[in-house]
This record gives structure tokens, sequence and C-alpha cells, in this order.
């Protein structure tokens, strides 16, 4: 009989893939894009991030998760509240977890959850009382004058203990009862840092502080010196690249020291955390950072998070995590988002301030940056209305993902963001400069030049093949141009008829030069089918382009576009 058991348990093992058993979501590569797999196929976070206190009662769950299907997510970030889960020391409650599962499942959504531990965005105020009422077993930080911050230490075994003992058995139950695997991401801690001063100055810290640096630290440094983030090579090396010393005489005096010391000690802390995550339930883990923004000091942001310019010291002491990932609340946008696609770092964007931009600005980060997906925060305040801007985005988005998928990695697509401020784009492609400006620079529309504020367009341009293209997106215009060609001399400004404006303005160049000229083709507004083919809606060679001048979507429309050029002399 034991035979027999033992004879159809491994027959199960190996069956049940083909009985239909989902795998777990998993990273993996393609090209030079890292895709996060879900249900074994690639998969784009079209997501948004709830509030702080929007899942802590039933009621709010369920009011506000059929409203995020009817937006068009397919992911909601959930916070996991530790106060909540283990609200008396060693009894946990899983209740809230349990309805965000089954909600989800109701709504067609995947979930990650944020465990808000020991840290939310800085603050230890998701703590148990029990925890933080015993702030003799559970220390604090304490600034340089030696006052008690209301952040417990991460140099604390006690208190990484508790926290991870949370954690802990959230990931136990998760695995447990997630038998589709509806949670897809795990999110450990929220917006670590030190505020007030840039790093902790308890007993403990000041003692590891003036101890010599990690020699895990350093070796990993010195192996990857010729990739070190440009300021982490600059701090090391003015320093003269030494390979031992105390944290001042390895880096400097001063508050970056400082903050790459407490990095290293809460990148450990996390990777113990992720250690223990991944013996239990082995799904994607991500940390999250605040930004060092507005020309703000270490401690005037929470010093020390996973930053773009510590990325190397959470590497090194965090090698289970992921990806770091940008919370996103301030102006530079692109500038933002290039500093975390990193060949070692994959963009995914847990927060981003939620407008009427989000649409457009998930275009542009699946185009240029073969993101994993965007989320904006506080997403239940938004308009589930299928005429606001982030559900039409979100719509074509979604058809969008087998074809997205298909070409990350591939170096063949490119996002577009334009503002009042940054108007155009010129990229090269083959023989072919092509011009992208926001949709605004076109003549006709009076909001363009009336005083009214310019909403962001943006979106994605893919190559498909020799002269064909796929264009996605909101409130742009694109033109072709034979690489060389130049237009005619002294043409006039024209109207939106094609036909020269009254009083247009004559343009002073030089003359036509090269052999051939770009020409438009058929431009089809298409959908996109689940398995990734085309099927027509219309064909748009009128004034939808101008009469071939130019591919555009209007502001306030998303399309997606097959266009096909020609060359003619």
């Amino acid at each position: 009989m034991k035979k027999l058991n033992l004879f159809l348990t491994l027959l199960f093992l190996v069956l049940s893939p083909i009985w239909g058993q989902k795998e777990l979501p998993y990273l993996t590569k393609q090209g030079n894009a890292t895709q996060l797999m879900v249900d074994g196929k690639p998969f784009l976070v079209l997501g948004g991030e709830l509030g702080n206190s929007s899942a802590s009662s039933f009621e709010d769950i369920e009011r506000i998760f059929p409203k995020l299907q009817r937006m068009g997510l397919n992911t909601v970030l959930v916070p996991a509240y530790w106060d909540l889960v283990e609200p008396t020391e060693g009894n946990y409650d899983f209740t809230l977890i349990d309805k965000v599962i089954s909600q989800a499942q109701e709504n067609q959504l995947k979930v990650v959850f944020l465990w808000f531990g020991a840290w939310k965005n800085s603050m230890s105020c998701y703590t148990p009382l029990w925890f933080k009422k015993d702030y003799k077993k559970y220390p604090r930080a304490y600034t340089k004058e030696e006052k008690p911050l209301e952040i417990a230490s991460s140099f604390s075994e006690n208190v990484f203990q508790a926290d991870n003992r949370a954690f802990s058995q959230l990931m136990k139950h998760i695995a447990s009862v997630d038998k589709q695997h509806t949670v897809i991401m795990v999110q450990i801690e929220n917006e670590i840092g030190m505020l007030e001063d840039a790093r902790d100055y308890s007993k403990e810290a000041n003692k590891l502080f003036n101890a010599p640096v990690s020699e895990k630290l350093l070796s990993y440094l010195t192996k990857n010196k010729k990739t070190l983030h440009p300021q982490m090579q600059e701090k090391w090396g003015k320093q003269g690249y030494k390979l031992k010393g105390t944290w001042q005489e390895v880096f400097g005096d001063d508050l970056y020291t400082d903050e790459i010391f407490m990095a290293w000690s809460y990148a450990q802390y996390v990777e113990k955390m992720a250690q223990s995550a991944r013996s239990i339930h082995n799904i994607p883990l991500f940390v999250n950072a605040a930004m060092n923004s507005r020309g703000r000091k270490p401690g005037e942001y929470p010093s020390a998070g996973p930053l773009a310019h510590l990325i190397d010291v959470w590497n090194c002491g965090a090698p289970s995590i992921d990806f770091l990932a940008p919370d996103l609340y301030d102006k530079g946008f692109v500038n933002w988002v290039a500093q975390y696609k990193l060949p070692n770092n994959p963009l995914f964007i847990p927060e981003i301030r939620l407008s009427d931009a989000n649409g457009v600005q998930a275009f542009y980060v699946f185009g240029e940056h073969d993101a994993i997906g965007l989320c904006p925060f506080s997403i239940e305040d938004g308009s589930d209305s299928p005429d606001a801007p982030l559900v039409k985005g979100y719509a074509k988005l979604k058809e969008l993902i087998p074809v997205i998928t298909k070409y990350q990695g591939k170096g063949v697509m490119n996002g577009l963001y334009f503002d009042e401020e940054n108007k155009e784009r010129i990229l090269a492609r083959d023989d072919l400069k092509i011009i992208c400006r926001h949709y605004f620079t076109l003549p006709w529309d009076p909001r363009a030049r009336d005083g009214s504020a310019w909403p962001d367009g943006g979106g994605l341009i893919l190559h498909l093949n020799k002269d064909e293209y796929l264009i996605a997106g909101s409130g742009i215009v694109i033109e072709f141009e034979k690489t060389g060609e130049n237009k005619a001399v002294n043409a006039k400004e024209l109207g939106e008829d094609g036909f020269v404006s009254m009083g247009g303005k004559s343009q002073q160049q030089t003359g036509w030069q090269g052999t051939s000229r770009a020409g438009i083709g058929p431009v089809d507004e298409i959908k996109v089918k689940e398995d990734g083919t085309f099927s027509y809606v219309c064909r748009l060679n009128g004034d939808q382009t101008h009469q071939g001048r130019h591919i555009r979507i209007p502001v306030g429309e998303f399309s997606i576009l097959h266009v096909k050029l020609y060359e003619y002399k």
C-alpha cells in the first residue's frame, strides 16, 4: 500500500502541470528586457495602488474592487498591515488578506501585497501597539542629538525577528490559500529610509559605523568597479578606492557616507526577510523608494532607501530582491524613470501621482523602457467613466499586451512623452528620420494657442518590419523623412486642408536634397486580438493623416494605428 501511495504521489506531481495546475509567477529575460510571467505568459501590470487605509475594512474592499475592474486594471497593489495581521503578539488574523484575494478573483484582478511592517514611509506607524510600547525590547533609531524617533532600529535583532516572524506567517498563509496564484509579487516594507538624520545614531549603530566596512561590500565594489553607479564610483574613487578601513576612511566624512552605511544595514535586513519569503513561497520580491528630489540631502529625504545612486549597496546587501522601484510624485518623469531602468534593474513603478497623464505615462514606460508595470497611487479616487483618460489608455494597453510582450527587449520599440515644455523627439530607424511631436504643435487646434494648459501626450512606436510600424497612444503627431532629406525652398505655413494659410509665414529653408522621399501608404486603425494578430477597424488616409503628411492621434483619444511606408522620387 505504501508503494502504491508513493507511486500515486509521484504520478500526481508529474501530471499536475498537464492537468492545469498553475505555476508560480516568476521573472525571466527576453533580450534586454525582464518580463513578469503570470499563468505561464508574459504579463504587463496595468495597475493601481490603494491609498494607505483603503484595504483596512471588508466594506472598503468590497466597494473598491469592482470599481477597479471597471477602470480596466488587471492588478491592484494592496497594503498588508502588520498591526492588523498580528494585533496581539503571536496571534495572527488574515481575514483582510483573504478578503483581498477573494475580491480580486471575483473581479479578474491580480494582487501585489505591500508589507507595511517595521517601516512605512520611514516611520514605524504600522507596527502593532505591543511592539511600539516595548521600546526596550524593540528599540528605536536615534538622531545625532540622541532623540528617539518613531522609527524602529534596523540594527536590532529583536526588531528583525518580530517583523520577519509576522511576514513569514503572511507568506505561509498566501502559499496555503492562493492556489490560483492571484498574488503575483510582494513588496517588502514601504519606502524604507531614515529621516531627520542620514543614519541611525543608536549605540549599536555607532559601534558598527566606527568598525571596518564589510569585506563583502568592498569585494562587490571591487568586482563591479567598471559598472558602478557614477555617484558611487566618484565617492569611493575620491578616497583612493580603499579596500579596508572604517566607513569614513573608505568613503569620506559626509552625509552620503552616513547614507551608504545606513543603506547597507537596511539592505541586509531586507535580504534576511527575502530569504525567509523565498523559502516559503518563491514569487518575485521588490522594494520601493521615496525619491531624493528637490535638492534635499540625506535625512531631508528618506536617507538610505533603495535609491538609484545606492543600487550597488542594495544589490550587494540584498541579492534576493528582484528590483528597486521608484515612487514618483515630482516633475521630471522622463528623467526619473531613466534612472531606474538599468541593465541590472528592470523598471516597475509601484506608485505615481494619480493624474490624467497616467495613461500616456504607461505607454511611454512600456515602449521606451520595457517596463513591468505602472501603478497610480490612491487609484480608488480615480474615475471609472469610460471616457476617463486612464480607462481609455488601459483599455488600449490591455489589447496591446501580446504585441508589446512579444517585442520587449528586442530594441524595436520607443516610447513618446510630451508636454508643453518638451514638444518634440526625433528618432532614427533604418534610413528614416522619424519626427515625433505633441499633437498641439499642429496649427489648427485652438487649445494649442489660446493659453490652455497642454495635456501630456505620449505613446509608443513599434518597428514591425522595414517600412512597417505600429503607433499607439494619445496626443501625438509623427512625420517620416528619409535621412538627409530637406524640404522645399520658401515653403509657406500650411493650414488643416493642406493649402497655404492666409498670411502664412515663409519658412526659409535650403533646397531639397536626396534621391528619394518617404511616403505614407495605408494607415489603418486596428484592434489587437488576444493572439496578437490585428483586426481592421478603418482606413485613415484622408484628413486624419493630413492627406498623407503625417500620422496623428488627437489629444483625448487613444488609438492603435498600423502604418506602412513606401519611398518615391
